[in-house]
């Protein structure tokens, strides 16, 4: 993949924006969106998570997703969002049509709205085998960032 962009909606721990900050640069990731009422730079909970990567990855906070989602689309983006879903593709089956991603990454409770999901192209998701059905989002977030950047 030549170009992956990610958009964090609706993150209500700083912890987790912090890690995905971190993750992100980790991962090669190009930009991050920061939207909804997540929170950004600067405050020392992320600082202290993000360990200098928000002073390093490029990215930008805008309160309306829907602005980023119709601007990334008008750019050439394949608009993916990782979500549980019966229309969701195993993440480590999915191949980007286009060489221009932006992956969604919802709220850590609710995850990506049934409004938001329609916006999307493509939902992909981690099968998860326990009884719990869900990862913490930096941790899935992590999982398929990597995947979606090592995949030819």
């Amino acid at each position: 993949m030549k170009k992956l962009v990610v958009i964090a909606h609706n993150i209500r721990s700083l912890h987790n924006v912090g890690s995905i900050f971190r993750t992100a640069e980790g991962a090669g990731v190009n930009k991050l969106y920061l939207t909804g009422y997540t929170g950004h730079p600067p405050r020392k909970e992320i600082s202290k998570v993000a360990l200098g990567s928000e002073n390093r990855l490029p990215w930008e906070f805008n309160k309306s997703v829907t602005s980023v989602i119709n601007q990334l689309k008008k750019d050439g983006f394949l608009i993916v969002a990782l979500e549980q879903n019966p229309k969701a593709i195993n993440y480590n089956k999915f191949s980007a049509p286009r060489s221009k991603v932006a992956l969604i990454v919802g709220n850590e409770v609710r995850g990506v709205s049934p409004q938001l999901l329609n916006k999307t192209d493509k939902i992909i998701e981690i099968p998860m085998l326990g009884a719990r059905k869900s990862l913490n989002v930096a941790v899935a977030f992590g999982i398929a960032t990597f995947e979606l950047k090592n995949k030819k």
